[in-house]
């Protein structure tokens, strides 16, 4: 699979600019490319690949996003995201 994915123009970098506030926890920058990725239907693996990080790594990032959203799996967390994607652009 070829899918690119990045952050402009999709609502993702105003998520940036409100992170800390209301209801969104602080994320690094590429805890939310990972975001966005697990949004966007990706495997792990092709997270890693699209980051050019290991796979392990994204792993990590989907842990500590799991502890940051306050939940305990991954279809929880592209629900947040489809949340504070919505959010983002309403804004």
């Amino acid at each position: 699979m070829n899918a690119h994915f990045g952050t402009s123009g999709s609502g993702w970098e105003r998520t940036t600019s409100v992170a800390g506030h209301g209801n969104a926890p602080a994320l690094t920058p590429t805890q939310l490319k990972v975001l966005h990725g697990v949004h966007s239907g990706l495997l792990n693996k092709q997270i890693a690949f699209e980051l050019g990080i290991a796979e392990s790594t994204v792993k990590a990032h989907m842990t500590a996003l799991m502890r940051k959203l306050n939940v305990r799996n991954r279809t929880q967390v592209a629900m947040a995201a489809s949340m504070w994607s919505e959010d983002a652009r309403r804004a």
